[in-house]
């Protein structure tokens, strides 16, 4: 039974983005910088899975290079022309293109803006309770619980 509060339909560009830059602990979270996310999944209370309309401007990232022990995640292209950075290297995003990360691969990834024009994609991934992410570049690591994000440096002391 849906909640009174929650809405039926909205256009996702006028939902209000997180108030929030990032998760990721300073020096981390400044990297962001350009980087808006609009949380569609949780205005209408979904809880298996989470669904962000994601807006780079030109130069940002859509998060440091990192890879899910346990959520799998999907990016789907709505405009500009993104760098999607893997352990394979760099590929050339479009419009209508899409990719996915299967969990527990290891294959790290990001999309990195390198226009000068903005771009936009919606991004998908579970919420599996358990899940850790790697940063590969970074001194980084994350562990999910409790539905909240712990931070560590990769020797496991905390930030």
């Amino acid at each position: 039974m849906k909640n009174r509060e929650e809405p039926v339909a909205v256009m996702a560009a006028q939902v209000t983005p997180r108030a929030k830059l990032s998760n990721y602990p300073e020096p981390f979270a400044s990297r962001m910088k350009g980087r808006e996310k609009r949380a569609l999944g949780d205005l209408f209370g979904l809880s298996n899975f989470g669904v962000n309309l994601t807006r780079l401007s030109p130069g940002a990232a859509s998060a440091l290079r990192h890879a899910h022990s346990k959520q799998d995640e999907f990016i789907y292209i709505l405009h500009g022309h993104p760098i999607l950075i893997t352990d394979a290297g760099e590929t050339q995003l479009s419009p209508g293109m899409c990719a996915g990360f299967k969990a527990g691969t290891g294959n790290a990834h990001q999309l990195v803006n390198r226009t000068s024009d903005e771009v936009h994609f919606l991004e998908v991934g579970d919420r599996s309770p358990g899940d850790s992410a790697q940063y590969l570049d970074d001194d980084l690591k994350a562990l999910l619980v409790e539905g909240k994000w712990q931070f560590t440096h990769n020797d496991g002391s905390l930030y």
